[in-house]
């Protein structure tokens, strides 16, 4: 029996074909695993910058991070931050990102029901699509938790969720979303941090009597939710402080004169602050020298 060493022109452009596409489809596959990965890493980032660990971890020493359980004491009643790891019954793994996304942009739940402005909507509304992606795909990387969410324990007539359509009526204006495109420069990427990712105003921004923040005042010094004053952020009150202190204070917690951070502050620097890049902090204290001056007080 003889044996042909002739191959088909036919076959030969099969079987490059198909090592072609298989590279291809290799290729393809890394590509998308390395974007994967950088959204994910871009996210905890951002997570960083957003404090989110804060409102949605239980403030215990063996707690499930992102499982929700933090309390938040207001004049309204307690608030507690709602477990966001991708529990297909306890978190928001039966979420789609546009449901995602309406919350951050909208303060949305997916629903439609309207969330209370103590998740800080009023602020992520203006969070870049970018880093809302980001964001969104590093919560989805998260091992879920079946922690079940803590219903808010308010007083009447704040427990009456719809009433909150008249609330964002009035004090709530979506948007628009930061560009995605690389601040030009320290200060805007500054503003961002201050306005948008960490919500700086929430804190330092005094509140009327249904809880919205004054924006004639804004930076200027407010109270936090156990009623303790926080501080003005104005260039008038930080000017005592050089650049190398603040960013110290904002690091570890304390001032060149041996003041320390309060209880509430010392977290921020712990999760927040203190992980940030030295050209993000350096952007935020840039940022704060320039802000308008407004009347200072926590009133």
């Amino acid at each position: 029996m003889s044996v042909s060493l002739y191959t088909s022109p036919t076959r030969l452009t099969n079987t490059r074909v198909l090592r072609i596409i298989a590279c291809a489809a290799l290729c393809a596959a890394w590509t998308l695993g390395a974007a994967a990965q950088s959204d994910r890493e871009r996210g905890e980032y951002v997570a960083i910058a957003g404090g989110c660990v804060a409102c949605h971890s239980a403030r215990a020493e063996n707690a499930v991070l992102f499982a929700g359980g933090r309390a938040l004491k207001t004049p309204f009643g307690t608030f507690y931050g709602p477990n966001i790891t991708p529990h297909p019954e306890s978190g928001i793994g039966r979420w789609s990102e546009a449901d995602f996304v309406r919350a951050m942009r909208e303060g949305k739940r997916p629903d439609g029901a309207h969330y209370y402005p103590a998740f800080p909507y009023t602020s992520y509304t203006r969070i870049s699509n970018a880093d809302l992606h980001a964001l969104w795909s590093y919560l989805r990387s998260l091992p879920p938790n079946a922690r079940k969410s803590q219903a808010h324990e308010l007083k009447f007539p704040y427990n009456l969720r719809f009433l909150l359509w008249g609330w964002k009526l009035l004090y709530f204006q979506p948007g628009p979303a930061y560009s995605d495109a690389p601040a030009a420069t320290p200060v805007e990427r500054g503003a961002y941090l201050v306005n948008v990712l960490s919500h700086c105003g929430e804190c330092h921004t005094p509140r009327n009597r249904l809880g919205a923040p004054n924006r004639d005042r804004f930076l200027g010094g407010g109270n936090a939710p156990d009623g303790t004053d926080v501080p003005s952020l104005m260039p008038t009150r930080l000017k005592e402080f050089s650049d190398k202190d603040l960013s110290e204070f904002l690091t570890t917690g304390t001032f060149p004169d041996g003041d320390i951070a309060n209880e509430s502050m010392e977290e921020v620097i712990t999760n927040t602050t203190s992980r940030l890049t030295p050209a993000d902090l350096a952007a935020m204290i840039a940022y704060l020298r320039t802000v308008p001056p407004v009347p200072e007080g926590s009133k």
